[in-house]
């Protein structure tokens, strides 16, 4: 009887309007990575493949202000031990820090690998003004792991409350990180093309 009630329980992640959303996003987020990592791998062998593509991972999840690169282990950990998002998102942070200090004492050359990693190494050792980029997107990741949390609970996007009351701050945040991180990219480019203004 009990597996019967886990099955149905599951089976609602293939007909509620909102938790289709979520499982289709997580496909595509999986096979974005995996796609990337056969790619990595290729160019830089097995090993150096993977810790590029973890790295990258670990960049998407400090610099960018949506939760898509910790939603990877987020919404699994949610569906296994019912944990909210929201709170497997801190460990994820956690993972993603404990990855770049060891690679930026231990490994810095690392970052050379891609111009991803070259961008996030020059975030990471230009603190001021350079770390808002991981403020906003800190606040804008939690910001939509708040709301994915509230997908995974409702049926109906029009159920979705705490999204409706909160959307233009979010899109505020949005606003501010598209404008902060342009003005980083020109700077990395004049930067690397000896320029200055």
């Amino acid at each position: 009887m009990a597996n019967i009630k886990k099955i149905i329980k599951e089976s609602e992640y293939f007909i509620h309007e909102t938790k289709k959303n979520i499982v289709l996003k997580f496909f595509i987020l999986v096979l974005i990575l995996l796609i990337y990592f056969i790619y990595i791998s290729n160019k830089y062998g097995l090993q150096n493949g993977f810790y590029v593509t973890l790295l990258t991972w670990s960049f998407f999840v400090f610099c960018t202000p949506i939760a898509d690169a910790g939603f990877l282990l987020d919404f699994p950990i949610r569906l296994l031990f019912k944990i909210r998002m929201v709170y497997s998102e801190i460990i994820v942070w956690i993972i993603a820090l404990i990855l770049n200090l060891y690679s930026f004492y231990f490994n810095r050359q690392i970052y050379e690998k891609t111009h991803i990693l070259k961008i996030f190494l020059y975030i990471l050792t230009h603190p001021v003004p350079l770390y808002i980029v991981i403020l906003l997107s800190m606040i804008g990741t939690f910001m939509s792991i708040y709301f994915g949390d509230e997908m995974v609970d409702v049926v109906n996007h029009n159920q979705r409350e705490k999204y409706k009351k909160h959307k233009n701050k979010y899109r505020i945040i949005l606003m501010l990180f598209i404008i902060f991180v342009t003005i980083l990219i020109y700077k990395w480019i004049l930067e690397k093309l000896g320029l200055s203004i």
